[in-house]
């Protein structure tokens, strides 16, 4: 017991040792402290939220809440132990950098609570079509730069007033740092207010190669994953200053528009002969057509006094009715939207006969499929008509 007593009035009487000693004894409780804390109190706490029927306190545990948290044990240990043992001559030097390093684990995490508040509301349908992002990402700016001011204020002992008297002067340069960030918010107020952009619309912006949908909607940056799976960044605010294309529009419509001709050899156009026209009366699409067809020329020419003349009748037009009826029947095809089948200027590369109306069907591969069928189908009926499509011929030499 002398000898334990010989030696702590030595280490007393040594200024630097007693310090070492200090330091030592502060550093093994609060790495303990740390470890029990974090040991204890958030694995407990993990599996408490983990088995609770609401979902809010499991973003806690994905944005580590609780794991932050426990920084402050060590912080407190450290406080305290100066409090009522002190440091000596580093006493005022400790208490002030443990005010700092309480003030930056309070940053810290009341920044992920405003991330938590994020993915909870990221959570719910309503934030495809209203994202908050931007919002809390400008909360986290202002909450960044009060703390630091707090921060810098306690280490160079002056108020925080004092400080922001001071950065009156470098307005102009806060400005021209966080540029984007101003702009990037207003923009992104902008596209919110007038309903622009929601997380999941399908948008083209060829001056940034963005072709694909949009999965994140920050301050600074809308990304867009393409359909090759590469990933845009696109600066808010230029989807103010330039030109984009939502696709939102056809996704909310129910259909999707297939708008695609094919060329017809124009010396296959002919009239149709009384064989050709009974052949393709057998045809249920073409029965009605036909008939009434022939009717109002056979009543035509009896008032002209002359007989049916037969040839009114062509096989373009015959085929264009059939192509049009043909998609009435089709299942995949969107009765009430609309729907036609149209002659294009004739070129050098024949009569381009186009087909114009809407999947019901919008997701991508199937809308192909579908498309792919109707014009698989229309060349393989061309013959039929007599019509022929149109193909450069090449000569082989």
């Amino acid at each position: 017991m002398e000898s334990l007593k010989s030696f702590i009035d030595y280490i007393s009487g040594n200024s630097t040792l007693l310090t070492l000693t200090n330091i030592l004894i502060v550093t093994a409780l609060s790495v303990v402290s740390f470890f029990l804390t974090r040991t204890i109190l958030v694995k407990f706490t993990s599996v408490v939220i983990k088995k609770s029927k609401t979902h809010w306190d499991d973003f806690l545990i994905k944005r580590r809440f609780f794991y932050k948290a426990s920084y402050f044990t060590p912080v407190i240990v450290i406080y305290f132990y100066c409090k009522y043992f002190g440091f000596g001559d580093f006493g005022d030097f400790i208490f002030n950098m443990v005010d700092v390093v309480i003030v930056f684990i309070t940053m810290i995490l009341i920044t992920t609570l405003i991330d938590t508040v994020n993915d909870i509301y990221e959570s719910y349908p309503i934030s495809r079509a209203k994202p908050i992002k931007g919002f809390t990402q400008v909360i986290k700016l202002i909450t960044i730069l009060v703390f630091t001011i707090i921060i810098i204020s306690k280490v160079v002992d002056k108020s925080p007033q004092a400080l922001l008297t001071g950065l009156g002067a470098f307005a102009a340069v806060i400005m021209l740092v966080f540029k984007d960030s101003i702009l990037g918010f207003v923009a992104g107020i902008t596209l919110t207010a007038n309903n622009m952009l929601h997380i999941g619309d399908w948008i083209v912006m060829k001056s940034s190669g963005a072709d694909g949908e949009v999965f994140e909607i920050s301050l600074n940056t809308v990304k867009v994953r393409n359909w090759d799976q590469t990933i845009v960044t696109i600066p808010t605010y230029k989807l103010m200053n330039d030109s984009f294309t939502n696709w939102r529009g056809m996704e909310e419509s129910g259909g999707r528009r297939i708008k695609r001709s094919i060329n017809i050899n124009i010396h296959s156009v002919h009239f149709l002969n009384e064989v050709e026209i009974d052949r393709l009366k057998q045809n249920p699409l073409l029965y009605d057509y036909l008939n009434e067809k022939l009717n109002g020329i056979e009543s035509s020419e009896k008032d002209c006094n002359k007989t049916i003349n037969q040839k009114e009748i062509t096989n373009i037009g015959v085929f264009r009715i059939y192509l049009l009826n043909y998609l009435r029947k089709n299942s995949n095809i969107h009765n009430e939207m609309t729907m036609m089948v149209r002659q294009l200027q004739p070129t050098e590369k024949g009569l381009p006969m186009e087909v114009y109306c809407f999947s019901k069907n919008q997701e991508w591969v199937k809308y192909e499929g579908i498309q792919a069928d109707i014009f698989d189908h229309i060349m393989a009926v061309l013959p039929d008509f007599g019509l022929k499509a149109f193909q450069n011929i090449t000569e082989i030499k």
